[in-house]
């Protein structure tokens, strides 16, 4: 028990814990891409381009987003009332990070399928 204490206390002040807890989860990344991608987008244009997601777990990542400072919510006092949302800075900041670790990934996939070949190459 106190082991478990201490593995979760060890990892409290560490700034990557701390991003990927910002970040992860199966529909954040997703929205925050749409958004780098598209610029400013309403609640529908989201939820078309991201296949999949529900109307609750939307609008509670869009809520938890802009909680953390990554996504802007802008309510236009229009009939009917209008709603935006955009990168704030830090979310396009986060964009660079992101960009880093999709190369950082395709090479680990490039590997990986290099090896596969490899392995199956030496079985003929």
């Amino acid at each position: 028990m106190e082991d478990q204490a201490l593995y979760k206390s060890s990892f409290d002040s560490c700034p990557l814990t701390f991003a990927l807890n910002l970040i992860g989860g199966k529909w954040r990344l997703p929205i925050i891409w749409a958004l780098s991608k598209n610029g400013s987008m309403r609640y529908n244009e989201l939820k078309r381009r991201i296949h999949g997601i529900t109307n609750m777990m939307l609008t509670q990542s869009l809520k938890d987003l802009e909680q953390y400072g990554i996504i802007n919510r802008k309510q236009y006092m229009e009939v009917p009332p209008r709603v935006e949302y955009t990168l704030t800075e830090n979310g396009e900041n986060l964009i660079h990070a992101l960009k880093a670790l999709a190369h950082w990934g395709s090479i680990m996939k490039s590997r990986q399928l290099q090896q596969e070949e490899e392995c199956t190459d030496d079985d003929k």
